[in-house]
């Protein structure tokens, strides 16, 4: 359905967000798209930000057609990342690659894109590849209830290859009909609102956001506010960074100077005065985040892990406390003491210092010189990352090893007593089968009465079959000597255990 036009209102171009698995192309597609050899600048070729471009496509209508492009990471921790990706793309492209079909991190991005009722596109990428099979990849999303156009359903795709442009022309067309059909409209003529993407924090520069506008227009002299945060737009820029003094709809813009790090994903205003911005600011609530604390069992408290963590914007600190608090066991447990954006400084030591065995972690971002002596003057470790899943892979070695080892008894055999032959004080002769596992000689046992310990003994002398032994494997019977203050029945079983250190 059509939305209704108001006075003064223009079509405007779409914000589209790319979205899919990690490894299926997102990053690669919009390198193409932006006619770009050079690779968008992500570790380990993993996207881990929300990225904003602008790009101009000749259409077929010979007309240039602007598109805001949102580039959302795929990996597992940044889902967060990916909802106020769709939350704030007017479409979605959902990258499957043609070889592997649909994986987890696709089902994530599509339920995001359901969640927010965004139209969306299926681009079906690496068709390339030798291995690729685009009738397979259809079956895989009906069978995650996708339904593609030509496959049961109205869902439009493409089929593309990111590193050879095939196609790429075909889902830039499509991009600009379901623009068309959504009937996207703007007033330039009002004071800009939109979303906060990314914050970070700069020594040099100080705070800054990523912002796209949805409505209106934005320019230098006014004010901006976005939750509890507020900022003068002295400093604009255009995604490439570069220095503008105006912006309108659909475009993404860096604004610098902000008094506060503002919130991602939540929406940004535009006022004529600062007294306006300031009084926005107050009337909101400010409602405080807490962490979820594992719950520890107060008969064996579990060893905490101080942890700081420091990253390089808003959106990555976030996905980092979470894979965090997702780690650790019943003996172990992390215990995030402190946060926040920016370099890891003099002051973040100073937290550790005096927590025990405390660990700092860094996220894409450096250690200064001064925090450096300190944390090697008194023994903090410090430890960088720009990968998540590398993080979580070193924190979860780290805590396995700092996990108290305790003793458990493992079961190697079990054996069911079939005859007692005779019984010399704390001695007893009989005869048995083993059911399960092996039992040997001189073992430590658990006597067990419908399938309750009762006592324990020890292995004296073991025959199968009339001959001393060592051991009796499963299914073949024996006779011991077994050492036990508890007298042992025919029915009853034997266990045989070791002990070990986990």
């Amino acid at each position: 359905m059509q939305k209704k036009i108001e006075h003064n209102e223009i079509a405007r171009p779409p914000v589209v967000a790319i979205m899919g698995h990690i490894d299926h192309g997102k990053s690669t597609l919009l390198s193409y798209i932006r006619k770009s050899k050079e690779p968008l600048n992500e570790a380990g070729g993993i996207t881990q930000h929300v990225s904003a471009y602008e790009v101009e496509h000749e259409g077929k209508d010979k007309k240039k057609h602007k598109i805001t492009f949102l580039d959302t990471p795929g990996h597992e921790a940044f889902f967060g990342i990916r909802k106020r990706g769709a939350h704030v793309a007017d479409i979605a492209v959902l990258v499957v690659s043609g070889e592997d079909g649909v994986k987890p991190q696709t089902k994530e991005a599509l339920n995001a894109i359901l969640e927010s009722k965004t139209p969306y596109i299926v681009a079906i990428n690496k068709i390339d590849k030798p291995e690729a099979n685009v009738e397979m990849t259809k079956q895989s999303l009906a069978e995650n209830n996708v339904y593609v156009e030509g496959y049961g359903g109205d869902i439009p795709w493409v089929g593309v290859s990111a590193k050879t442009g095939e196609g790429v022309p075909e889902l830039l067309e499509l991009i600009i009909l379901v623009a068309e059909l959504e009937n996207l409209r703007g007033n330039p003529n009002v004071l800009a609102d939109g979303y906060i993407l990314e914050s970070n924090r700069d020594i040099k520069k100080g705070i800054s956001a990523t912002c796209i506008i949805k409505n209106g227009s934005i320019e230098k002299g006014l004010f901006v506010a976005s939750g509890q945060a507020q900022s003068p737009v002295r400093i604009m820029e255009n995604y490439l960074g570069k220095a503008i003094d105006k912006a309108t709809f659909s475009s993404p813009i860096r604004i610098i100077g902000w008094d506060t790090l503002p919130e991602v994903g939540i929406e940004f205003k535009t006022f004529k005065t600062r007294d306006e911005a300031k009084n926005y600011c107050d009337s909101k609530v400010q409602v405080k985040k807490t962490q979820n604390k594992k719950e520890i069992n107060p008969e064996n408290p579990a060893i905490e892990i101080p942890i700081i963590v420091k990253a390089d914007t808003a959106s990555s600190l976030e996905a980092v406390v979470l894979q965090i608090e997702k780690l650790g066991n019943e003996r172990v447990v992390p215990n995030i003491i402190g946060s926040g954006i920016g370099t890891i400084s003099e002051n973040d030591i100073r937290l550790a210092d005096g927590k025990e065995k405390a660990i700092v972690i860094g996220f894409h971002t450096k250690v200064d010189a001064l925090a450096k002596n300190l944390a090697q003057r008194n023994e903090i470790k410090i430890e960088l990352f720009d990968i998540i899943y590398k993080m979580t892979e070193w924190l979860k070695d780290e805590l396995q090893n700092r996990t108290s080892k305790v003793q458990v008894a493992e079961r190697v055999g079990l054996a069911k007593i079939l005859k007692i032959f005779s019984k010399n004080k704390d001695k007893q002769i009989l005869g048995g089968r083993v059911e399960k596992g092996e039992i040997k000689l001189g073992a430590q046992v658990k006597i067990l009465r419908r399938d309750q310990e009762i006592g324990e003994g020890k292995i004296r002398e073991l025959q199968s079959q009339k001959v001393a032994t060592d051991e009796v494997s499963e299914g073949r019977e024996f006779g011991a000597l077994i050492e036990a203050k508890i007298e042992i029945a025919p029915g009853d079983k034997i266990e045989t255990f070791i002990i070990v250190e986990k």
